[in-house]
């Protein structure tokens, strides 16, 4: 037995070294590739083909770096000479969550297929693949920590090195992971950007479904060649495939009645991310309960026809992200949320199984579950549109103090031009003071994150210090920019509590030493003794309350610091 099975692993690592067969095809598509075959995969492949070269790019939080792999029919990989001859920039992320590792065995193979010429790369078509991104959850492997998920034998977990959920970080990129991913999205400023997941949720025939970038994020133009042009093409493509594919699968309480929607995709997610650089992103969602065998190799089509496609249409591409991106340049103000739009919808075709009830063998309850002897096909409502809110006007640049640094860097590794301060300055700013906001009980991704934030804004001159920074807005990252920077933004960082030393008082009094204080202002400042009784005669509570009065003379007082409340990020509007 023992010989036998040393010559079985022999006959396996060489015939996986030599890039011919992988561990999903040797398994019959039953096991996933470990993290250290799948760099072995790739270095060898980047030994043996002239198209195919893996760099690192950063670090992760399980202490190994992300490497990236560029793959080029010229034998150039520079991301640079790539956007000058204006070829289309796919980038593919593998295993952000990764107990969902399909697209890891389904790009090793797409990656072979090219090398060894059996796939021809199209010339004007270059692409990136980050092989294994959640390198710490893909080394956590395991059968059994996505219960709903049918195979493969092994695969990771879907927190990282840190348990953080990845695919909530890219805005406030608390992983090395999500820093380095920045750093590698602005440095190939891809065209098109598609993150391979597996799904949760209802029960249904479609093995691949797929989630788009909300269309009016990319901006009218770019948004309506996407739903009307390109995406149909990846739908009719992956049918004659044998591919059913119908978009992400999202009811509203599983009732299929009432239509499906839209997945909403704020920044803090992959999609969402890349739209605030008018990046095409498309999340592949195959279905948990579905062979691992068929997830990948629906994966495998989807990544190849999305790569034909971009090609065919390779001139649209690049100029109407031109357009777009110009556009967004250009605009004065942009939006902050959006609000599903149910007054017009699409009509897909969808594949189900029919719900039934029985009762529970566990608990007696009534049990849920959907009958495979009841297939069906209809044709349901999709509700695709988001109406965008919260307008807010770009400044022509922010100013941000030198001691927020956890932001500047961040906001750097975006590829954003910033210049240091030269000397102290004063400079007259809009500043905000946030007069309402709301925290999650519960801590989310690390973070009790705010919301329902409301503001007031004043212009007042403000000393800023030698090494304080001005953004200057009109730049690619422009809306990144707005989105993050501006407090009521959803995924803004203020949103993501890296601000909230703001929230604190830091100074006080005490009552026996500041009543003589208050007495003195009150005599000598007509206007606070006005505003004084005023509230007084308005609010009987108040009036009942020497604490709170003395609170309320001390907070209109020149001694009040005004550090509290104010928001740290100011706009200089010329």
């Amino acid at each position: 037995m023992k010989i036998i099975y040393f010559f079985t692993v022999l006959f396996f690592t060489t015939s996986f070294c030599n890039g011919q067969l992988s561990r999903f095809e040797t398994s019959m598509g039953a096991e996933n590739a470990s993290y250290y075959e799948v760099m072995e995969w790739y270095k060898n492949l980047d030994k043996k083909s002239k198209q195919i070269k893996m760099i690192t790019m950063g670090q992760t939080d399980a202490n190994i770096p992300l490497n990236l792999v560029l793959v080029a029919s010229n034998e150039k990989f520079n991301p640079v000479e790539w956007r000058q001859k204006n070829k289309v920039i796919i980038l593919i992320n593998n295993a952000i969550h990764a107990g969902e590792p399909d697209g890891v065995d389904a790009s090793m193979m797409l990656v072979r297929d090219i090398s060894n010429n059996k796939i021809l790369l199209p010339e004007n078509v270059c692409l990136a693949f980050i092989p294994v991104y959640n390198i710490g959850g893909y080394l956590n492997r395991g059968p059994s920590s996505r219960v709903n998920q049918n195979g493969p034998v092994e695969y990771g977990f879907r927190g990282n090195s840190q348990n953080l959920d990845l695919n909530r970080d890219f805005i406030k990129c608390d992983s090395k992971e999500a820093i380095a991913f920045s750093k590698i999205f602005q440095y190939l400023q891809p065209d098109i950007f598609i993150d391979n997941h597996v799904s949760d949720g209802a029960d249904y025939q479609h093995t691949m479904t797929l989630l788009t970038t909300q269309y009016n994020k990319l901006g009218k133009e770019l948004g309506n060649w996407l739903k009307n042009n390109f995406e149909p093409l990846l739908y009719k493509e992956m049918e004659k495939e044998k591919w059913d594919m119908v978009p992400y699968v999202n009811f509203e309480n599983e009732n299929l009645d009432s239509g499906m929607h839209m997945f909403y995709d704020p920044p803090r997610y992959s999609s969402g991310y890349a739209a605030l650089f008018n990046t095409i992103a498309f999340v592949p969602e195959t279905h948990m309960l579905k062979p691992y065998k068929d997830r990948v190799w629906s994966t495998y089509s989807l990544l190849k026809i999305i790569m034909t496609q971009a090609s065919l249409n390779a001139n649209a591409i690049k100029q109407i992200r031109h357009n777009a991106i110009q556009t967004s340049l250009d605009a004065d103000s942009f939006p902050l949320s959006w609000k599903a739009n149910t007054s017009t919808f699409d009509t897909i075709h969808f594949k189900g199984y029919q719900e039934a009830y029985k009762t529970s063998t566990v608990t007696q309850g009534s049990q849920l579950y959907y009958n495979h002897d009841q297939p069906f096909e209809k044709s349901i409502k999709f509700f695709n549109a988001y109406a965008p809110e919260n307008f807010i006007k770009a400044p022509a640049y922010y100013v941000i103090p030198a001691g927020w640094h956890e932001v500047i860097s961040r906001i750097a590794a975006n590829g954003v031009s910033m210049q240091p301060l030269k000397k102290d300055t004063t400079l007259l700013v809009e500043s905000y003071s946030i007069e309402h906001y709301n925290s999650y009980k519960n801590p989310y991704e690390k973070h009790h994150k705010n919301f329902a934030v409301s503001t007031s804004k004043k212009t007042e001159k403000i000393k800023f210090l030698r090494g304080d920074v001005l953004i200057p807005t009109h730049q690619r990252a422009k809306r990144y920019l707005v989105e993050t920077l501006e407090p009521s933004g959803d995924d803004g960082f203020f949103a993501w509590n890296f601000f909230d030393a703001i929230l604190q008082q830091k100074e006080g009094y005490s009552a026996y030493r500041w009543e003589p204080i208050a007495a003195q202002l009150l005599e000598s400042n007509v206007a606070l003794k006005a505003l004084f009784e005023e509230k007084k005669l308005s609010d009987s509570a108040f009036a009942n309350n020497p604490g709170e009065q003395l609170a309320f003379i001390y907070k209109h007082s020149p001694y009040f610091e005004p550090e509290f409340l104010r928001y740290p990020v100011y706009r200089l509007m010329q």
